[in-house]
């Protein structure tokens, strides 16, 4: 290889049946080429996926480049001389058989690396960068965990992400203008301004109705597809509104739900930034929603065992540890409502109603945005998962 020539990388992701593992590994194509230099093909089974995130993107062509990226539809035939470097494959998501093959074919065998989802179970320290030698081949594959802790692999974040964010949430102008362009019109002030972006089940029409009880103006804004779905009844297409006459002095209370396009993952950044109350689900929107320095409710991928009320337990043991005992309180009662689903109900589980969940969260809100500042403060100690991810193939792995 020429020496002058940038590391080449190679980024594998299959759709599975959300935008979740789609969104992390084009954040992190995309990083690996923009900060780190990288040569990076992103190899991607469904480019109709990646185009709901970047408009930019033609899904009918095979291969295409944005922003110093190689967007290539996933195929099934390679040789020696078409393997990367260092080959990323996301969620366990296997690269060809052809590719594994041509790679074992390669005299100087390129660093493989595995990027499993986020957890803040502690076991998962433990399995950070632990190596898994191939049955069949001179092959080993590592297992790289993002996490909250230093023993873990961190969270994907721009330079920039933090400045970025605090000099559009110190701008009151750019926060009315990114309104306007999003649903024409800025929000009145004291409005409490809360995004939904959720799972089919999420009780969504149940927190509408909770919000009735809010003492001022409130705006849902609901994303593309399920929340929006979920708001049919409250939201035409543009926005609907109910409104609600207080009993003391008259002041008039206001909901407002517009349901609005996907958004770009940047454009989706700001909305995060522009709420005072986030609902995000899967794992590309929950990471963004604690870089948002924000209050936030995470909607986890429900599983029939169970397990994702054990991941959702040990983030949530995280997140409030350092908060007052009642404030905690209300977080994990609200998210815990949040995901109440009928099995849960049917198995016994005592869950809090979503109506008196939400006014406990909401009531604590400027306590929750203090938090939600400090926590995303003391992430960003952390070095991001991208800077280690090329640390750790460029030195422990060479």
């Amino acid at each position: 290889m020429n020496e002058s020539a940038p590391e080449r990388w190679d980024v594998f992701c299959r759709v599975v049946d959300n935008f979740g593992d789609v969104g992390v590994s084009w954040r992190l194509a995309r990083q690996l080429a923009r900060e780190h230099g990288k040569a990076v093909r992103f190899w991607l089974d469904d480019l109709t996926v990646l185009s709901k995130l970047r408009p930019e993107i033609d899904p009918s062509r095979g291969s295409q480049r944005l922003e110093d990226v190689d967007v290539t539809r996933m195929q099934e035939s390679f040789e020696p001389s078409d393997v990367a470097d260092v080959v990323v494959e996301t969620f366990g998501c296997d690269p060809p058989e052809s590719y594994v093959l041509a790679m074992a074919g390669r005299p100087h065998k390129p660093r493989w690396l595995n990027l499993e989802y986020l957890s803040a179970e502690d076991w998962v320290e433990g399995s950070h960068a632990l190596p898994s030698p191939n049955p069949r081949l001179p092959l080993t594959k590592h297992y790289f965990f993002p996490g909250f802790t230093q023993r873990t692999g961190g969270l994907l974040r721009e330079h920039d992400l933090l400045d970025r964010r605090d000099e559009f949430q110190r701008d009151p102008g750019v926060q009315a203008a990114f309104w306007r362009s999003l649903v024409g019109k800025a929000p009145p002030d004291g409005a409490l301004k809360v995004s939904l972006f959720s799972y089919a089940d999420a009780p969504l029409e149940s927190l509408a109705h909770a919000c009735r009880q809010y003492p001022g103006p409130v705006w849902l804004v609901a994303a593309e597809g399920a929340a929006a779905a979920a708001l049919g009844g409250f939201a035409q297409p543009g926005h609907d509104v109910i409104r609600r006459n207080s009993h003391s002095g008259g002041a008039r209370r206001e909901i407002q739900v517009f349901t609005i396009p996907f958004l770009s993952q940047d454009r989706y950044d700001q909305l995060l930034w522009a709420c005072d109350v986030n609902f995000v689900r899967g794992e590309d929107s929950f990471v963004r929603a604690q870089w948002a320095g924000r209050p936030f409710a995470w909607n986890i991928y429900p599983t029939d065992d169970g397990a994702h009320w054990i991941k959702m337990s040990a983030f949530l043991s995280r997140y409030t540890a350092s908060l007052e005992r009642s404030h905690a309180a209300a977080v994990a009662g609200l998210w815990e409502a949040w995901n109440r689903r009928p099995l849960d109900e049917s198995s016994g589980r005592a869950v809090p109603p979503l109506a008196e969940s939400w006014a406990a969260f909401v009531a604590r809100r400027e306590a929750l945005l203090a938090h939600a500042l400090a926590w995303s403060e003391r992430l960003r100690k952390q070095r991001d998962l991208a800077a280690q991810l090329v640390d750790f193939a460029e030195n422990a792995l060479k």
